[in-house]
């Protein structure tokens, strides 16, 4: 027999073939935390290269049995906890700031959501009934989504998010520059900001293409209209590039880790203070 004749026919598949769902891992302890709402919150600055002044921050989920938020969303994932996990951070974050006064009154709020929250048709429902029980008015408020929940059926993605920028809210795509980088996404979804990757900004002062690469983004961006935020920060030679550039916002160890709320406020109170002076 020819030995390429196997290619033109069609082979019968069984029940063994086919991939297996993935394994559901039960997880009792973080099931038990997400129900007793003992997810905690530290809250990263984004903050203006030039003046130094903290317009916002980025929520990000803490709890004792995982090292960070990543690591945490993917064992909730394992367990099929994810979701449940994305709207209780969610809700705590918003009655949070809601509650916010002195140096943090007017600060704005990101907030990462999931794939999840996107395929649900309740979810702007749910969003915007949330911020008006938690007294934040929806310009405040921006939804960072990474752009893996984007790619399955994406006009529906595109109205909810339509729905929810008509509200007020700004939408962001997250790790721009990596995985499922689209150019596409970024006139034919609803968007306000690009956030790039942490991974582009790494090697930004030895890396030619890298600063090639990402002035390009910030330019692209500008002529779109969208603002950018720049995560990974940390050093001051970094931080020039990005500011002649004309990147709006950063976020890295350079300004600030994730900080609780006491914390914050000391950092918001120290850094717009000096601005303002």
């Amino acid at each position: 027999m020819n030995s390429f004749a196997w290619r033109g026919k069609r082979r019968r598949t069984s029940d063994h073939d086919r991939p297996s769902p993935p394994l559901v891992v039960r997880d009792e302890a973080l099931a038990a935390a997400i129900a007793e709402g003992a997810i905690e919150l530290r809250f990263q600055p984004q903050i203006e290269p030039v003046s130094g002044r903290i317009v916002a921050v980025e929520a990000l989920a803490r709890w004792t049995g995982e090292p960070d938020a990543e690591a945490l969303f993917r064992r909730a994932a394992r367990a099929r906890l994810e979701e449940r996990l994305s709207r209780l951070v969610q809700r705590q974050a918003l009655r949070q700031v809601g509650q916010w006064r002195g140096p943090l009154a007017g600060i704005g709020l990101s907030l990462n959501i999931i794939a999840e929250d996107l395929e649900r048709d309740d979810y702007p429902d749910w969003l915007l009934a949330e911020l008006v029980a938690a007294g934040v008015e929806p310009d405040r408020l921006t939804l960072e989504i990474v752009e893996s929940s984007l790619i399955a059926d994406r006009p529906a993605v595109a109205i909810r998010l339509a729905r929810l920028r008509a509200a007020g809210i700004r939408i962001a795509i997250d790790d721009f520059g990596t995985g499922y980088s689209c150019l596409a996404y970024l006139t034919a979804l609803p968007i306000d900001k690009l956030k790039i990757d942490r991974a582009l900004i790494a090697d930004l002062v030895g890396g030619s293409r890298d600063r090639i690469l990402v002035k390009a983004l910030i330019r692209l961006a500008a002529e779109l209209g969208l603002d950018v935020i720049v995560e990974g920060v940390e050093s001051r030679a970094q931080l020039q590039y990005l500011a002649e550039w004309g990147c709006d916002l950063y976020q890295g160890f350079l300004g600030a880790g994730a900080l609780d709320e006491v914390e914050l406020a000391r950092f918001v109170e120290a850094a717009n203070s000096a601005e303002a002076a």
